[in-house]
């Protein structure tokens, strides 16, 4: 795979936490990055999509790319060590469906948000090594590439979308957050250029490591107790109905989601403005309580003049240009 480079941004984001608070003459924006793992189901690419347009928000989406396989044809993915044609995710039922997916895809990217890597089969990858996940990570090029051949649709292949697979594909994010040694440079080898498959204690800086980029969901603090959870709809699914929907709940999951959310927002927001990030999954669990009480969340903060709601490419972007300023000292002669 090809990728632009990005060396300018990685050489200016050397920021700490110290240097987003010890701004002088302005405080940096507060930086919100909501993301989606799997990208499925086409009324929630449209949900979304259209969510987003109207509340200047950017989403990142993780995306498997079995799911734009027709389940027909699904014996030509074959993950690591697996036999053809299984994926834990599934595949697209049929032509039409993966069809629409696709053009969700690029209309997304139209649109200025991030589409990456979630692989492709949604495998648990702690114990594979650097060569097993390079093979996942290159069937997830290479399936991309040919999606639109591979469904018989060449003549609607849009005008550059070889170049996006090639180019603008930056991101990656393991399955479960389940990591092993040689995945981080089988991210780098293969040309990604960063990773959001860390968790973290709470919000904190991205790391960098060589020319990797790396990003944790953070631990923030939810319900009466105010124990600590992933910032994402599945670990909040698992703690409030132990993983099965309890439609008659959702407004009360939802409030709590969205408190938990709001607070750690909050904290970051009036204090040293370290990014914010929220995961989600294109599955409305509890009956939507978590897709509901992010939208709650970002409809209320992302038309604020000093809050950004953006893509991971985006937030690299600003943080770097923020650590570059004038105001931060950066420029001056040591």
């Amino acid at each position: 795979m090809r990728r632009r480079p990005l060396a300018t941004l990685l050489a200016a984001l050397t920021v700490s936490t110290g240097a987003m608070a010890q701004d002088v003459g302005q405080r940096p924006k507060q930086l919100l990055m909501i993301s989606f793992d799997g990208a499925g189901s086409n009324a929630l690419w449209q949900r979304s999509r259209d969510f987003a347009r109207n509340n200047n928000a950017h989403f990142t989406y993780f995306l498997s790319c079995t799911l734009v396989i027709p389940r027909a044809d699904k014996a030509r993915y074959q993950g690591p060590d697996k036999k053809a044609g299984r994926s834990n995710i599934g595949f697209a039922q049929d032509i039409p469906e993966a069809k629409e997916r696709l053009g969700h895809i690029w209309q997304a990217h139209q649109e200025g948000h991030d589409i990456s890597s979630h692989t492709c089969g949604h495998f648990d990858g702690k114990d594979w090594s650097e060569a097993e996940w390079r093979q996942e990570m290159t069937s997830f090029h290479d399936v991309m590439t040919n999606a639109w051949k591979a469904i018989g649709a060449s003549a609607d292949e849009p005008q550059g979308w070889r170049d996006f697979i090639d180019n603008d594909i930056r991101g990656f994010r393991a399955p479960y957050f389940s990591t092993s040694t040689g995945m981080t440079e089988a991210e780098k080898k293969t040309g990604f250029q960063y990773d959001a498959s860390l968790v973290t204690k709470g919000p904190m800086m991205p790391e960098t490591k060589g020319d990797l980029i790396r990003f944790g969901l953070p631990l923030i603090p939810e319900g009466p107790q105010q124990r600590p959870i992933i910032a994402m709809d599945y670990n909040l699914f698992v703690r409030h109905s132990a993983g099965i929907d309890n439609p008659s709940r959702s407004a009360e999951f939802e409030e709590r989601a969205y408190s938990a959310f709001r607070a750690a927002f909050d904290k970051q927001y009036d204090g040293d403005r370290i990014p914010m990030q929220i995961g989600l999954h294109f599955v409305e669990m509890n009956a939507g309580a978590y897709w509901r009480a992010m939208e709650r969340l970002a409809s209320e903060v992302c038309n604020k003049a000093d809050v950004a709601c953006v893509s991971y490419t985006e937030a690299i972007r600003m943080l770097g240009e923020h650590r570059s300023s004038p105001a931060n000292g950066s420029n001056s002669a040591g």
